[in-house]
């Protein structure tokens, strides 16, 4: 699932400085003063760069020479975006929208930093507003119904995934691969597996490299029954994201529910090896669990077989 806010690109030309030894009689050398401006686009080049760090210096020098320049705090909200100091976003996003009340872009970034606190309610006050500024942009609708979904308003969340679905331009099926994969995560949680399936299959359709996609999917074939499809889609996620320790975990119990029970410790031991490894000490402690439980069903199964 992906957020989505304002990075915007500036091209700088670099000018060679070359120093020339001037005649008596030339003009006199006219020095240019640095503007906020100029910091602002070296700000936004350092964002470009992934210099989030070094980019906030420039907007902070932006803002010392025009201190009620919105843009740029609005712009070093995204970089404090990408630093996950989203405390800091949401105070820039204010300064942003009190310099400039009608700033789409602060009302979405705010919204955005909002949500990664987990605070959806503050999100979708804030996509509200963005959207009563520019009812035609898809992200505010997205994110919206991400906040919505968050919130465990599933209902509300697929309204909004199907008006960021009207928006959204065509030629974008990444991103629309990602609205689909999340409007099936809420029919999924309504229980509506049917339409859930159809938004996953549309998703992977339209982005074939995204494992969530295929895991999403998978889940909503176990739900079903359909202990094959699981199979198959957990191999999936398996082959595009090797470490997916939960893809085994999942993969193995569809597995043992088929009566591929070598296949299933195999899968299992897998994931109790990729949970240690990332530290997941829970999560390794109760696949642990889970095979022994396993192998002793396993074990029993045979030998009531032997009678």
């Amino acid at each position: 699932m992906s957020d989505f806010w304002r990075l915007f690109f500036s091209i700088i030309i670099a000018l060679p400085l070359t120093f020339l030894t001037l005649p008596a009689h030339s003009s006199p050398i006219l020095i240019t003063q640095i503007t906020a401006g100029d910091f602002l686009e070296l700000g936004v080049d350092k964002m470009r760069h992934g210099d989030y760090q070094e980019a906030i210096e420039n907007f902070n020098q932006a803002i010392a020479l025009e201190k009620d320049l919105a843009v740029a705090y609005s712009d070093r909200c995204l970089a404090y975006l990408q630093l996950q100091d989203y405390h800091q976003a949401i105070a820039d996003c204010t300064q942003a929208i009190n310099f400039a009340p009608d700033n789409f872009e602060a009302y979405l970034n705010r919204g955005v930093a909002h949500y990664r606190q987990g605070d959806y309610p503050a999100a979708i006050v804030d996509h509200n507003r963005a959207i009563a500024l520019k009812p035609s942009d898809f992200r505010a609708y997205y994110n919206r119904g991400l906040a919505h979904a968050g919130d465990g308003k599933d209902s509300e969340a697929i309204l909004d995934f199907n008006l960021a679905l009207t928006q959204i331009p065509r030629i974008t099926s990444l991103l629309l691969a990602d609205i689909y994969n999340d409007r099936g995560l809420a029919h999924f949680v309504l229980q509506d597996t049917q339409a859930a399936m159809l938004d996953f299959s549309l998703a992977i359709r339209l982005n074939a490299n995204d494992y969530r996609a295929y895991f999403n999917r998978a889940c909503a074939c176990g739900r079903n029954g359909d202990d094959f499809g699981a199979v198959r889609d957990f191999s999936q996620v398996i082959r595009l994201n090797p470490s997916n320790a939960q893809a085994y975990v999942n993969r193995g119990v569809a597995q043992y529910r088929l009566g591929y029970h070598l296949g299933a410790i195999s899968d299992l031991q897998k994931a109790s090896e990729y949970f240690e490894n990332q530290g997941k000490r829970v999560a390794y402690e109760k696949t642990l669990d889970l095979l022994k439980n396993l192998r002793q069903q396993i074990s029993f199964a045979t030998e009531i077989a032997l009678l």
